[in-house]
């Protein structure tokens, strides 16, 4: 039991230490004690409660949203960044900024990285900043050709990447997806399509967008699927696609004729890799992106505060309806 006598002299030099910005030995001298009484009546200060420290950051929301959906899929990262209040300009580069950081420091071990495609991996790309790595090579992970928003193909983000790292590329010389799945295996046949495919295999990094072919679709976009292909792909179970693979909301790959036309390395194939880091902007995708989580596909996850919010979001619905009994 603190004696009112204890609770005074705690709260004197809690003052002094907190609000005088004095040292603790400094106040050893001014009450006339030792200074690791003073430490430890600082210490006691806060254990009792007598001092409470409440950190005022920004930051704080997201850290709990990273936390949050870290733990529930066992990744070894998620980085949220703080998007709130910004415009969606201003929202873009600050996700891209972040996540070139978060590469940059990955490239130490590394000799082969592997691209997907997409807008937020070409925002990516043209945040990163100008930095030598000529060991590296950067592969496309998927097809893409055509005229028809060239910036966001695959060998055009290689490309561009390897620019900026004065490092080599390859290209693959295939669109994402083909016209017949007998196609397909003609063009695996081919040189150009298959070496670059079996050295997209043996990549140290995969760096990767996931999609929501229903909503803000670049896929429908350029023109690689239609309305009919839409119907199909929403009667499979689809909710998201990554590397222009559709899988369904449990994370398994659906059954679907499109996923036997895509030229490029396979969902399944990721899971093969050291490393995957999925960079994802935009709530719409929230459900895209946990269905990939659930599949396993990813290691580290880059995302900005709206889509981690949504995603909470989601997991405690899908949560309830668990508990309750309810199909989910």
């Amino acid at each position: 039991m603190m004696t009112d006598e204890e609770k005074k002299f705690l709260l004197k030099i809690s003052r002094m230490y907190y609000f005088e910005d004095c040292t603790q030995a400094e106040i050893a001298k001014k009450v006339g004690v030792s200074r690791p009484i003073i430490s430890k009546g600082l210490q006691k200060a806060l254990h009792v409660k007598l001092v409470e420290i409440i950190i005022h950051d920004q930051a704080a929301p997201t850290i709990d949203l990273e936390q949050e959906i870290e733990s529930a899929f066992s990744l070894e990262e998620v980085i949220v960044v703080p998007t709130a209040d910004m415009s969606t300009e201003l929202a873009n580069s600050a996700l891209a900024k972040a996540a070139s950081s978060y590469v940059l420091k990955q490239l130490k071990h590394v000799t082969k990285i592997g691209i997907s495609w997409g807008t937020t991996l070409h925002n990516l790309v043209k945040e990163f900043p100008e930095e030598a790595h000529e060991h590296l090579k950067i592969i496309p992970l998927v097809g893409g050709m055509g005229s028809n928003r060239i910036e966001l193909h695959s060998n055009q983000i290689a490309y561009e990447l390897s620019k900026k790292l004065n490092c080599s590329c390859e290209s693959l010389y295939a669109p994402a997806i083909v016209e017949s799945e007998s196609f397909r295996d003609l063009l695996l046949q081919t040189p150009t399509v298959a070496d670059v495919l079996e050295e997209a295999k043996k990549i140290d990094l995969a760096i990767v967008g996931i999609g929501n072919p229903f909503m803000q679709s670049t896929l429908e976009e350029i023109g690689y699927i239609g309305d009919e292909e839409l119907k199909s792909l929403e009667a499979s179970g689809v909710v998201g696609d990554i590397n222009s693979c559709f899988i369904c909301r449990d994370g398994t790959i659906a059954k679907n004729s499109i996923n036997e036309r895509v030229i490029g390395i396979q969902v399944v194939e990721l899971k093969s890799v050291s490393k995957v880091i999925a960079i994802v902007q935009g709530s719409h995708k929230a459900d895209s992106v946990l269905a990939a989580l659930r599949g396993g596909y990813i290691h580290t996850l880059i995302t900005d505060e709206q889509t981690a919010s949504e995603m909470v979001r989601l997991m405690k619905i899908q949560s309830h309806k668990q508990d309750s009994g309810q199909p989910g």
